[in-house]
This record gives structure tokens, C-alpha cells and sequence, in this order.
């Protein structure tokens, strides 16, 4: 099976069951200061799992694109990509546990041929402290499914020491089986949703523990252990309970919300632990093999190179290619597609190719993808060109820091703090400078670079905090209020500056909103002033602040500005603000303009060639 007939098995079956298929949203998630990209299938449906109505309905299904920049250095090994697509679907107070594991245990059994001897299942143990008993209604839904393939599904409570004790479903505490937007119990506020969860894990084999060398063979093996023989492929969500003064209590309404990695999927449809050579990725590697002469497979750093330049691109080729397109440069989103382009080049050279690459296997990423994610195809140029700036510009950055390390080394060995300034004024990667002391006969003082790193990371940490944290947008007072106060600038901004200005990205705070829009210079006092004087005129006037779905084509006839990606399916949430302005959004607003206080801006500033930013802030009196 291939990826995309897998992708359109699971997104057919869900309709099968009566659900609406929506399409993947952005890459770049909107109003969401805590991440820098869409990160998981449940991010963008936040505001519904929240309680907000959907525009197609109770039942919802798709595949998602998500990119995590946490897991760059953990790329490499069979099994972690930054890239991937997470298959999901949701009940929002409809269908709740019995019909999800039935339909799971189906669609996994049934429709993709995994054998049930071989998927093992965890649920949440409960939790005396909490009142949250443990889950023996999703048990008995699971011991019914395999029951029908005549597999005895034993529970066993699950201490790491005891190993698999002959079970399939295995209770774990709230660190493994719990999930809420703010973690285990205890980290909760008050009022916060969240509830069990059940993950399923496919058994590639015994014989994947067992050698001599494995760190792993004198330890019990269980689901969750490293050992590589159990791959979680998906974990259902059970949105039960709201978190109180006393504990928890039942919701009103629960919501189901599931996630599977569709590469993980394919891998364990196809019995390999690999998922590289599933066959996309074993497509793009194909290509690299086809320009370096190397085999994928004749060593542990060739494989390991093959795996960080086939993930690297597809996802750089994916952010690039987003409706919100991010180019490479040294800030935010830019700075980590930069690192994505510029590790593949060095991954590259261990391969040899010192000739231009990575265009070449972007093009082999949008064919491949192309036919589903149309933007690909739509941005093609774009991608291509992007790609082949950056690199065309690493090449120069190898250049310049390899005469600065022939100036600084001439009298002696390079120190680790030298090393560091190579690395952060140069962008000269400290691998190259290690091989570099290596071939004359030395060793490079790794402390002192890290020493070096750790105080440039000092320096940093308060104006990067949490930008690379997988959490949520959050819906208090503050972020509303600056959400909505977004939307008027913008407007104002069309207004003073003319209709090409249009948003390029944004993130808000609960202190201060930021947002990047299309124009080509530097803003004049003049022009600010008239800005933050209309913005504060509308705020002045209380508007009322209305919501209505429409079909994307009536937004549009409208006169609703916004990015028209589909995000929310045929229907999308327009929002007005009296006679001053109509966007397309996903919410949360104030209902009143007056709600805002006065508005000011900060800062206005460049961004990249044609995009500026400001900076500015509500003071909510």
C-alpha cells in the first residue's frame, strides 16, 4: 500500500461513518504565540474540541500536515521525521467511546490488514487523587473487538520491572493515558477540559530487542519502552471530564478526538520498522541515491544521512510551499527552515555531493505530494527558487567561514570559543570545523564551543521563550481582545496604505499582538499616527462584532478579506465589525469594539524584502 492510497482508505472510511473530510490546515498556525508551527492533528480544532460549532457538523475527518521543530536532532533514527501528516478524526458531542475503538479496530484490522495478535492497546490506570476512575469502559470495548478475531485481550496493571506479564491492554498512570492542553492533572486550571486516552501500538517483533549490543536486551520489554519493537500508530483521545475546585466532574458534552501518524501506519501495514522506506521517503532517497552514488543501508552514517536529507527537504519544501509560505532567513519560522535547507547541505557533503542538491529532490517531494496538497504544485517556482537561493548562499557562508578558519588557525589550534564565533558569525557549522581540526591532527575543545553556546542561549532564552513548544492558543480576555484588535489594524492599514497590504503572519500575547503584512517600505510617523487614529476611532464607536458561516464563495463575493486555504472545509467563519471591516477567521472576538481600550502602536519595523511588522498593544481601560 502506498501513502496515498492509505491517506484516502482512512479519510473514505471515516465518510463511510458520517463524517464531513476537511482539509489539512496551514503549516503556520494563526494566533497561536505558543508554537511556531501546526504541530499535531488536534491544533486547528482547538476552538471546536473548546465548544465553538463547526461549520460541516459533529463529525469530522482529515489528514494534517505538521511540522515539529522539537524533533530536528532527533531525525536519524528509523522512526522520527519533522514532517509528517497525522490522521484524525472527531466527535464533538456526538459518538463517544464504543463507537471510536470499533471503528478503530475496524479500519486497522479490516481495511489496512494489520494482524490483531500483533496491536497491543494502553488506557489510563485512574487516579485516587483526582476522583478519575480507572477506564474500564474503553477496556471492555477493546477485549469485545479482539474477541471477535478470538484474541484474548488481557489488562495488567503495567510497572515497567513486570514486562509484558502476558497482556495486550496495559493500564498507565496520567503521564501516558491523560490528556489535556495543559498536561497531567495537577498543572489543570480550573475550568479546563480533558480526560483519558487509549494509544495502539503495532509489535514488529521480539527479535527487534534481542541482540547482544542492544542496550535494551537485559531490561522487560513493555509498549512504551525504546527498544524499538512497539511503534505507537495512534491514540484516541477521550474528552470526558472538566477539571473543578474538587476534582473532576463529568462534561456535558465529550468530545473524541483521534491521531495517527499515517508513515507509522503504512510502516506497520508493510511489517517494516522503517518508515524511510515507506514509499514516499523511499522515493525521495531513491534521488539522493541517484546523485551520491551511495546505497541507503551499506552503513549506520550513510543511512543516518539518507534519512536527515530526505526528511529535511520535504519539510522545508512543505513550509515554503504553505498558503503562508515562510522563506529561509535568521529569525522565527525563517531561521528553522534555514537550519533544515543548511543541515541537508552538510548531510549532503558526508554523502559527497558537493554539487546543488536539494532543488532537485524538492521537485521529487512535489511530484510525489503534488496531487493531494495542491498548493505544492500551485508554488512550485517558489519553493524551487527559494531552495536554491539558500543554498547558493550556504555555499558562499562555507566559503568566507573556511578563509576565516585558515586566518584564525595559522599560528595555532583553534580554540572552542573561535569555533563558536565561526559557528554564530559565519554560519559556519561546527562539524565542519571539527573535520577540519580533525585533518590537522587535532581535537576541537568541544566544552568550551558548548560554554560558549550555553551563554549565547542566556542572552536569548527571554525573547525566544517557548517559541518551540508544542502548546495551544490560548482563549483569555487579553489574547481576544488583541485578536480582534488585529483585525482592525489590518483594515486600517488597507486604508492608510492602500489594498496590496495584506498579512503575511502574526502572534499574539497576552501583552502585545505582532503582525507581518505585505508593503514595501518603512512606514512614516504620519502614517502611524493615522493608523492607531482610525483603529482607536472604530474602538471609539463600539462596533458590534458578528459571526457568520458562508461557503467560501459567498465569503468571497462578500468583500471578506482573509487567505481562502479551505481551512474549515466549504463553509468558513466570516467576522464584521460593524460597516469598517469583514474577515475570514477562526475566532475568538470580542463583541464590542468598545471592549478593546486604547490601542497603540510599539514598533513598526522590517521583516524581510517586502514585509514589515508592527508591534502594538491594547491597554484595556
Amino acid at each position: 500500500m502506498t501513502l496515498s492510497e492509505l491517506r484516502q482508505k482512512y479519510l473514505d472510511f471515516f465518510k463511510s461513518k458520517g463524517h464531513e473530510i476537511i482539509p489539512s490546515a496551514s503549516l503556520i498556525p494563526e494566533n497561536d504565540p505558543s508554537t511556531l508551527f501546526t504541530g499535531s492533528g488536534m491544533q486547528p480544532m482547538v476552538p471546536y474540541l473548546l465548544g465553538e460549532a463547526h461549520p460541516l457538523g459533529t463529525r469530522l475527518t482529515d489528514s494534517q500536515k505538521c511540522f515539529r521543530a522539537q524533533d530536528i536532532d532527533e531525525v536519524g533514527d528509523n522512526r522520527h521525521t519533522t514532517f509528517f501528516e497525522m490522521l484524525g478524526n472527531w466527535s464533538l458531542g456526538d459518538y463517544f467511546k464504543r463507537e471510536q475503538i470499533a471503528w478503530m479496530y475496524e479500519f486497522l484490522t479490516h481495511e489496512i490488514g494489520l494482524d490483531p495478535k500483533r496491536l497491543y492497546v494502553t488506557v489510563f490506570r485512574g487516579s485516587e487523587k483526582w476522583g478519575v476512575p480507572r477506564d474500564e469502559e474503553t477496556v471492555g470495548v477493546w477485549q469485545a473487538q479482539f474477541a471477535m478475531h478470538g484474541v484474548v485481550a488481557e489488562a495488567v496493571d503495567f510497572p515497567e520491572e513486570r514486562g509484558m506479564q502476558g497482556g495486550r491492554i496495559f493500564y498507565y498512570d496520567e503521564k501516558k493515558n491523560w490528556w489535556s492542553r495543559s498536561g497531567v492533572p495537577e498543572n489543570m486550571p480550573e475550568g479546563e477540559p480533558g480526560g483519558p486516552d487509549s494509544e495502539m501500538f503495532w509489535d514488529f517483533g521480539e527479535e527487534l530487542k534481542l541482540h547482544e549490543a542492544s542496550e535494551w536486551s537485559d531490561k522487560p520489554c513493555h509498549v512504551n519502552c525504546d527498544c524499538g519493537r512497539f511503534v505507537e500508530i495512534g491514540n484516541n483521545v477521550f474528552m470526558e471530564y472538566i477539571k473543578t475546585g474538587d476534582g473532576f466532574e463529568k462534561l456535558a458534552k465529550q468530545n473524541v478526538d483521534f491521531g495517527g501518524g499515517l508513515e507509522r501506519c503504512l510502516a506497520a501495514q508493510i511489517d517494516d520498522p522503517d518508515i524511510y522506506r515507506t514509499n514516499v521517503l523511499a522515493t525521495i532517497i531513491s534521488g539522493l541515491e541517484g546523485i551520491s552514488g551511495k546505497k541507503y543501508g551499506e552503513s549506520a552514517e550513510i543511512t543516518r544521512s539518507f534519512r536527515i536529507i530526505a526528511d529535511h527537504i520535504r519539510a522545508a519544501t512543505f513550509i515554503i510551499g504553505d498558503p503562508r509560505g515562510v522563506i529561509p532567513s535568521n529569525v522565527g519560522q525563517g531561521y528553522v527552515v534555514r537550519r533544515l535547507l543548511r543541515r541537508a547541505v552538510r548531510e549532503g557533503r558526508r554523502l559527497g555531493i558537493i554539487e546543488p542538491f536539494l532543488a532537485h529532490i524538492s521537485s521529487v517531494v512535489i511530484g510525489l505530494y503534488g496531487e493531494h496538497y495542491v498548493e505544492l504544485e500551485t508554488n512550485r517556482q517558489r519553493i524551487i527558487d527559494e531552495i536554491s537561493k539558500e543554498e547558493d548562499k550556504f555555499a558562499k557562508t562555507i566559503e568566507k567561514g573556511l578563509k576565516e578558519f585558515e586566518r584564525m588557525s595559522r599560528d595555532h589550534v583553534i580554540s572552542g570559543a573561535e569555533a563558536f564565533i565561526l559557528f554564530s558569525t559565519y554560519g559556519f557549522p561546527l562539524e565542519l570545523t571539527q573535520e577540519l581540526v580533525q585533518e590537522a591532527g587535532a581535537e576541537l575543545d568541544i566544552v568550551a564551543f558548548q560554554d560558549e553556546f550555553k551563554k549565547h542561549q542566556e542572552l536569548s532564552r527571554t525573547a525566544s521563550a517557548g517559541a518551540f513548544k508544542g502548546g495551544l492558543q490560548d482563549h483569555t480576555v487579553e489574547t481576544t481582545r488583541l485578536h480582534t484588535a488585529t483585525h482592525l489594524l489590518q483594515q486600517a492599514l488597507r486604508r492608510v496604505l492602500g489594498d496590496h497590504v495584506a498579512q503575511k503572519g502574526s502572534n499574539i500575547t497576552g501583552e502585545r499582538l505582532r503582525f507581518d503584512f505585505s508593503h514595501g517600505q518603512k512606514m512614516t510617523p504620519e502614517e502611524i499616527k493615522k493608523v492607531e487614529d482610525i483603529v482607536n476611532d472604530v474602538i471609539k464607536r463600539d462596533l458590534p462584532v458578528t459571526r457568520e458561516e458562508m461557503t467560501v464563495d459567498q465569503a468571497k463575493a462578500s468583500g471578506a478579506i482573509g487567505l481562502f486555504e479551505q481551512k474549515y472545509g466549504d463553509k468558513v467563519s466570516v467576522y464584521t465589525v460593524g460597516d469598517f471591516s469583514k474577515e475570514i477567521c477562526g475566532g475568538p472576538h470580542v463583541t464590542h469594539t468598545g471592549e478593546l481600550g486604547h490601542f497603540k502602536i510599539l514598533k513598526e519595523e522590517a521583516v524581510s524584502a517586502g514585509v514589515r511588522r508592527i508591534k502594538a498593544a491594547v491597554d484595556g481601560n
